[in-house]
């Protein structure tokens, strides 16, 4: 599978996508062509620049000026008529409903009463279908992206001076990881917003992939500070299939008894920590305790914890990202003489007999279970050697 990660290091904007993307490899004249079938006027550049020293694309429009305001039904009657393939046109509207519905929360009106004055603009409309179009020309199928930084400052719009970030964009990254770092400036805008939490899969760290092309967009402006570019990954998914950023929680204990420590790690557990653990430890003045350890998904961190500090003596916690990967895996079951096994088989060729399955089927036969082990592990290269 071909997948893409947007490196939204510097904020993300829609003529940076498309920058991006085409910087990759996206063929500009089949931007500009498809582009031109939405039937605007707009002309498109694609310019060679620098930002920071780093080499770039600016994606531009040049878009005859309009004083009438388009509604999202007339966007999307544009899109279904323009020739463009059928997952381009069905994402770049998806974007645009996502946008619309919220900037009819912004302003608190109905859908289609919303007037798209600037993320409605010509040159808008050409970045949202030109970024799903070069996603379609790159042959990208899964989409991931970074943490958005949002920027900081203020930042003009027609309704006055507004704080970064802009009220469309606030509402459009709810529930997506963000943050603020370098200059008071908006670098997320509401189209970069709509197009990158409508089209991705997952936010986080760089998922397991086999590198294959860059891009850089450009921005409008060469900070100081960093380069105000917008990167692009496009690669081929890898073995692992799982690189997502967990949070790990851990504690050192000395005054809580094995029985209560086993019971937390089973109530962890239950309760969805990815893994549990306990190793011994020699704590300050020689005394003997152990180290606590769950990881988690960020979502549910703070249950978790919660959970340590209900169920352990500690009076506290150390919570830190970390990045986990995971091997793609299957299970095929095998037959044993004493019933049936699945067995955990990795990309790589791996495998391992359920314990549990074992487990129970020991108890039932009054077999040892390393005897059940033995035989699902004989059963399995069978399997294997007569599927060669």
């Amino acid at each position: 599978m071909k997948i893409c990660y947007v490196d939204a290091f510097s904020g993300i904007s829609g003529d940076m996508l498309v920058g991006a993307l085409a910087d990759a490899g996206a063929p500009e004249a089949a931007l500009a062509e498809s582009l031109a079938a939405l039937g605007t006027g707009a002309t498109f550049t694609f310019e060679k620049t620098r930002r920071c020293g780093i080499g770039a694309t600016k994606f531009g429009v040049a878009a005859p000026h309009e004083h009438a305001h388009r509604h999202l039904s007339r966007i999307l009657e544009m899109i279904e008529r323009a020739s463009l393939p059928p997952r381009a046109k069905q994402n770049a509207s998806a974007v645009f409903r996502r946008l619309g519905e919220a900037e009819a929360r912004v302003h608190q009106i109905d859908v289609e009463r919303v007037h798209f004055h600037e993320v409605g603009a010509v040159d808008s409309i050409c970045d949202i279908v030109g970024a799903c179009l070069g996603f379609e020309l790159l042959g990208v199928e899964e989409i991931h992206s970074s943490a958005l930084n949002l920027g900081s400052g203020t930042v003009k719009m027609e309704h006055g001076v507004l704080p970064v970030p802009a009220p469309a964009t606030a509402a459009l990254v709810e529930g997506t990881p963000v943050y603020a770092r370098g200059p008071e400036t908006e670098l997320t805008t509401p189209t970069g917003a709509a197009l990158v939490t409508t089209l991705a899969a997952r936010f986080g760290a760089m998922p397991a992939m086999r590198i294959v092309a860059s891009g850089y967009g450009a921005g409008g402006h060469d900070f100081a500070e960093q380069p105000n570019v917008l990167r692009v990954l496009v690669g081929e998914k890898t073995g692992a299939s799982e690189a997502t950023t967990v949070a790990v929680i851990e504690a050192h204990i000395d005054d809580s008894s094995p029985e209560v420590l086993g019971y937390a790690i089973e109530r962890l557990l239950e309760a969805g920590a990815l893994d549990a653990a306990l190793a011994p430890l020699t704590m300050k003045k020689g005394r003997p305790g152990v180290l606590l350890r769950a990881i988690a998904r960020p979502e549910d961190q703070e249950a978790l914890a919660q959970l340590i500090f209900a169920e352990t003596s500690t009076l506290g916690l150390r919570i830190y990202p970390a990045e986990r990967r995971v091997e793609a895996r299957q299970t095929v079951e095998v037959a044993t003489p004493h019933g049936k096994v699945r067995v955990k088989v990795s990309s790589e060729g791996h495998y391992a007999p359920e314990y549990e399955d074992c487990r129970r089927l020991a108890i039932e036969t009054r077999t040892p279970l390393k005897d059940i082990i033995a035989e699902a592990n004989l059963a399995y290269l069978r399997c294997k050697t007569n599927t060669i």
